[in-house]
């Protein structure tokens, strides 16, 4: 099975479990093949855990669930060191960080010293725990959940940890035909224990190597670079992009075009993947009166192609 078949009977899979939604699928898919971390943002109910789920159990991963709440504390992450009698000596006991996929299910409910102590897992792939350094598994994905921000017990991402993630989602309600076959069908959970790896990890490194293999010619980094400036220029944004932020446009529209079937980046890859990647890096202008996703869409328009 080339790299093609195995993308679409992943997307088949997904798109089994979650219906109505191949666009929010295919963009999980390509922040994965990316490499990055993924936040999904939405209301409860809309199916963001199952999503996550899925995810991990598609790309045939170790994987575990921490339920975040305001008193998780960052040990209860990383893990900690107990005495063993019979042992004469302190046993670490790893935490569920120590997973290929960390399920961060509503991370916005943790304080913000649980949130920040997830900050060096996502960068350096690896935790200090009383002062001993302890590499994380590869591939290391964390895959996010959290709801609004006006929502009663939750905390607002610190933006160094939100710019670790390299895309945001959200699901939104299903159409009337999807939510009817919701209704219909049988329980998501159900469907998913039933699920096996589309993947092993040594094909998955294959993908994420064919993603950086993806060319992006010069007028096309042109165009992003444009874009980047665009976001700078005080017209559409409060503050623009990093230049961390455009190499992460740069990863998530290779992966894109891998999806599309194509070897090389064009302008629709980097449309399409804009607002998921960069929106939630930046805070529009005070009298823009769009979100950020409609903000990014809006300069989007107003740049010119290369």
């Amino acid at each position: 099975m080339d790299a093609q078949q195995k993308i679409k009977a992943l997307l088949k899979q997904l798109n089994t479990v979650i219906v109505g939604k191949p666009d929010q699928v295919q963009d999980c898919v390509a922040c994965l093949l990316a490499g990055g971390h993924l936040l999904i943002e939405d209301v409860p109910g809309v199916g963001k855990t199952t999503l996550a789920h899925a995810l991990a159990r598609s790309f045939g991963l170790q994987f575990s669930r921490v339920q975040f709440t305001a008193d998780l504390m960052p040990s209860d992450l990383s893990g900690v060191s107990i005495y063993e009698r019979g042992k004469e000596t302190f046993v670490f006991h790893p935490g569920p960080i120590f997973a290929q996929v960390l399920l961060a299910d509503e991370i916005n409910r943790a304080s913000p010293k649980t949130q920040s102590a997830l900050l060096e897992a996502m960068e350096e792939k690896q935790v200090t725990v009383e002062g001993e350094t302890r590499a994380l598994p590869s591939p290391f994905f964390v895959i996010a959940t959290q709801n609004p921000h006006d929502q009663l017990g939750t905390f607002a991402l610190p933006e160094s940890q939100l710019d670790r993630f390299l895309m945001r989602i959200s699901l939104g309600y299903p159409d009337r035909a999807a939510e009817r076959e919701l209704l219909n069908g049988r329980d998501r959970r159900e469907m998913m224990e039933g699920m096996e790896g589309t993947l092993s990890a040594i094909e998955l490194q294959s993908l994420q190597q064919q993603v950086m293999d993806v060319h992006a010619a010069g007028p096309l980094l042109d165009y992003v670079q444009e874009l980047v400036a665009a976001t700078r220029s005080g017209r559409w944004f409060l503050q623009g992009l990093s230049p961390r932020a455009g190499i992460a446009v740069v990863r998530a529209a290779k992966a894109q075009a891998l999806l599309s079937g194509r070897d090389y980046v064009a302008p629709d890859d980097v449309q399409a993947i804009l607002p998921q990647t960069v929106a939630h890096r930046l805070i529009p202008v005070g009298d823009a009166g769009r979100g950020p996703v409609e903000q990014v869409r809006a300069m989007v328009e107003a740049v010119s192609l290369p």
